[in-house]
């Protein structure tokens, strides 16, 4: 990779206690108007509701979840295209709902975003060149006194591009290929934060190994901090170090990649799990796999205490009138937002026995005890 563009990034390591992002109880609602001449209000779509996380230095940040769950609107609050409605979000200790005009122009260049459609969000008439500087005509001081075309091809070749395809256009290239223009843009004025929403679920699983490994190499030598937001569970746990779990708009769980992988605690995290597919086809008849009933309520009007308590088979009387908050609880050494949250060994419920080459089978009941 460009050692010049190394020499310009960040070149920060990971420090625990250094935080760069913190957002404390941030909600968004989205008003359902009624009428057609004298419109009115007469409910709100509650697309995060009270969502707390902190985003330290060169760390990755997984954000997992069913669709509809307001992991795409939780981005777009951290990039400040959306206002929260209230709470607060911190960009290296500046409230991002204060800033206009200049000063949240000037805050954006910190955080730059990757899309998921690696082709919708590239405009089919311009070149890669102009796509990828773009940003300069934005933020000309960005760019300096440096040449904006040999810059361009420098980043090109950061994402594993042919430099000298700078003068193509983007139906001239491959999904993989036009996610790496997009990976290419968002590092043009060398921000601290990547928000990556969903960048690799239109890729074949190939490509997508391909792309998550850029985006390591990249974090190691610019020292980047991300947010990735994804429904892929495994792709999660490769690439993160520590993972929230949003349903209807709340976290439910939050804990490092090993605390949610290894220890799952809330139900819902368990249920998302156990649909993670299992490669070896004779051992899928023996995994915990656990069917949730019923659809996801609305988020218009959403039940009442915990919100997963109509699919959850541990839902109680309590459930319905006590909202469950997302704290450390006496069974769990992580916040999980449930009233009853126990470790539930659901990944491991299936282990292969190296030694003897063979295979066996590890199932274990709801309070973690294992039986063969």
């Amino acid at each position: 990779m460009s050692t010049r563009l190394a020499q310009q990034g960040s070149g920060l390591g990971r420090d625990d206690g250094d935080v760069v992002l913190q957002v404390t109880d941030v909600k968004k609602y989205f008003p359902v108007k009624k009428g057609i001449v004298f419109q009115r209000t007469v409910g709100h779509v509650q697309a995060v509701d009270g969502v707390s996380l902190e985003l330290r230095r060169g760390e990755t940040l997984g954000v997992v979840g069913e669709s509809g769950c307001g992991k795409s609107t939780l981005g777009r609050l951290l990039m400040g295209l959306e206002r929260p409605t209230s709470g607060s979000i911190k960009l290296n200790g500046r409230e991002i709902a204060d800033l206009k005009g200049p000063e949240l122009r000037k805050m954006r260049r910190n955080i730059q975003i990757v899309l998921q459609d690696p082709y919708s969000s590239l405009d089919p008439r311009m070149t890669v060149g102009d796509i990828v500087g773009e940003p300069y005509d934005v933020h000309p001081d960005a760019l300096g006194d440096r040449d904006r075309r040999t810059t361009v091809q420098e980043l090109l070749d950061v994402v594993g591009l042919d430099p000298s395809h700078v003068n193509r256009y983007p139906h001239q290239f491959s999904g993989g290929q036009r996610q790496r223009i997009g990976i290419a843009r968002a590092l043009a004025l060398k921000p601290e934060i990547i928000v990556c929403d969903e960048p690799v679920s239109a890729l074949d699983v190939s490509v997508q190994a391909q792309v998550v490994n850029l985006f390591e190499q990249l974090q190691q030598e610019f020292g980047l901090s991300y947010v990735f937001i994804a429904h892929d569970l495994s792709v999660v746990r490769h690439i993160s170090d520590r993972v929230l779990v949003m349903y209807l708009g709340k976290g439910v769980e939050y804990g490092t990649e090993d605390q949610i992988y290894e220890h799952p605690t809330h139900p819902y995290t368990q249920a998302l799990l156990s649909a993670v597919s299992v490669p070896d086809p004779r051992l899928r008849n023996h995994r915990d796999h656990i069917v949730l009933e019923g659809d996801v309520p609305s988020p218009v009007d959403p039940p009442s205490g915990c919100r997963f308590r109509t699919r959850c088979w541990k839902a109680e009387d309590i459930c319905a009138t006590d909202e469950p908050m997302l704290v450390i609880r006496d069974a769990a050494a992580h916040p999980s937002a449930c009233h009853f949250a126990t470790e539930r060994d659901v990944v491991h419920a299936l282990r292969r026995d190296v030694r003897t080459g063979g295979s066996h089978v590890v199932e274990h009941d709801g309070d973690g005890a294992a039986s063969r």
